[in-house]
């Protein structure tokens, strides 16, 4: 896409905090923004703080975050030059991408062609090995005998990853022979059934490995590395806590995989926003590449912190045909940021969505102290989709810093009349552990099982 011109009217295609942030830049940078909210949410905090709303369809995310047309239709109806697809639902969706350019409409987002290379993983995995990234051995898994196979060269643990999953759901973890087949079978369903693609492929299963990720910016010609984030801290694959830079890698590794995820950038001609995940193995001392994911990500605001960018901003710009105005050595990083995500869910009963009305919202304030969040007293949290309340997002002159603010930070936050993960926070910001840095993925489920939090509201 050549130069496309200034964005003036947005359409967010997007809900919850996500979408509220986009509107914050908006509301700075000018750009009048329109929501499109499904039914559930033409109530919520970011159709009050969007310039206007428009309706995007039912409470359901199939017949509406999700469905590409119903966006198309929307961005039409408002006369929106542009498409900002958040994260999850279509933010890394081709066919969405395609359907705007049809229309005219920019999509703030990679090209179609790269989604398609980076949203496929055995696709993403093969660009990465031809731009000279170490992956983890594996390979796909057509049937049982070819599982078997790779099974043998790669040896066990093993992981099954499905093709089209993404954002840690669609794997399941084999640690013996005798249990491939019934995983293998269970996988193949659960993916077909959650992603539409039933294809498989298997990787060794790194037992002490930490989850860094390196976000990169790019406008098509060239790109920059802003960084690396720590996202170790995970249950069931899922994010809880990330934190910019990642502490205690050796400056090597660090230089090492910024490089990486260069080249995958470059091959890709990439242009947008995007985040180069990695594993790195802490045994062995070295990485490999997990996935790509084309798309602003949750945990943005701690590379914001340590950057002084509006990544959102950013994002915007090289939308609208700009070339890229950071070089590489305008990013520096000053201090350490952590982020905490609070989410409607009860720990002490595994974790289950509490969904229902907020009654009461107390959010904490001082120097260095961010919330993103799209809650306040009186709002619903509807049980259709994720139950991500708020992000607490802080900055420190160092890691010890930021965790001593952010811990005196969780003592004041209130979200009253759903129960939250706030307490497993403050647990885990008191854990020695996690304290001393450098935790693997392993870490989280291990700290789980050595408390009890029946009783933590």
């Amino acid at each position: 896409m050549g130069s496309t011109g200034r964005i003036r009217r947005l359409l967010i295609a997007n809900r919850g905090e996500i979408a509220a942030r986009v509107i914050r830049t908006c509301a700075r940078l000018g750009i009048e923004s329109v929501l499109a909210a499904s039914d559930a949410d033409l109530d919520s905090l970011p159709a009050r703080l969007a310039d206007r709303v428009v309706r995007l369809g039912p409470a359901a995310a199939s017949a509406s975050y999700l469905d590409p047309s119903a966006v198309v239709r929307a961005a039409q109806a408002v006369g929106a030059d542009a498409v900002h697809p958040g994260y999850g639902f279509l933010s890394e969706n081709p066919s969405l991408a395609r359907a705007c350019a049809a229309a005219g409409i920019v999509f703030v987002g990679p090209t179609p062609e790269s989604l398609e290379a980076v949203g496929d993983k055995l696709t993403a995995r093969s660009h990465a090995l031809t731009a000279g990234l170490p992956v983890v051995p594996g390979g796909e898994a057509a049937d049982l005998d070819q599982a078997r196979a790779v099974a043998a060269d790669v040896g066990y643990p093993l992981l099954v990853k499905a093709v089209g999953g993404g954002g840690g759901r669609g794997m399941k973890l084999v640690r013996e022979p005798a249990d491939l087949a019934h995983t293998l079978d269970l996988a193949v369903s659960e993916a077909a059934a959650a992603f539409g693609d039933p294809r498989v492929y298997l990787e060794r299963y790194v037992a002490s490995g930490r989850h860094v990720e390196v976000q990169v910016l790019g406008d098509g010609q060239r790109a920059v590395a802003l960084g690396d984030r720590d996202c170790s801290v995970q249950r069931r694959y899922q994010k809880l806590f990330e934190e910019a830079p990642a502490p205690l890698l050796p400056d090597r590794l660090r230089a090492e995989m910024a490089d990486a995820a260069l080249r995958l950038c470059a091959h890709l001609g990439y242009r947008g926003l995007g985040t180069v995940e990695l594993l790195v193995d802490c045994e062995r001392d070295t990485f490999y590449f997990l996935e790509m994911n084309a798309r602003i990500q949750v945990e943005h605001p701690v590379t914001e912190m340590v950057t002084g960018l509006d990544l959102v901003a950013e994002q915007l710009a090289v939308a609208e045909g700009l070339p890229l105005r950071l070089r590489q050595e305008d990013v520096v990083l000053t201090g350490h940021a952590v982020e905490c995500r609070i989410n409607a869910e009860d720990a002490a009963a595994g974790f289950r969505p509490s969904p229902g009305r907020v009654d009461r919202v107390v959010l904490p304030v001082g120097e260095g102290l961010r919330v993103d969040t799209h809650v306040q007293g009186g709002s619903v949290v509807p049980p259709f989709y994720d139950s991500l309340l708020a992000k607490l997002i802080v900055h420190g002159t160092d890691r010890d810093d930021a965790l001593a603010r952010a811990r005196a930070a969780l003592e004041l936050l209130r979200i009253d009349g759903v129960t939250t993960t706030v307490p497993v926070h403050r647990a885990l910001l008191d854990d020695p552990e996690f304290r001393a840095g450098g935790v693997d993925t392993a870490f989280f489920e291990r700290f789980l099982s050595a408390r009890d939090l029946v009783g933590a509201r």
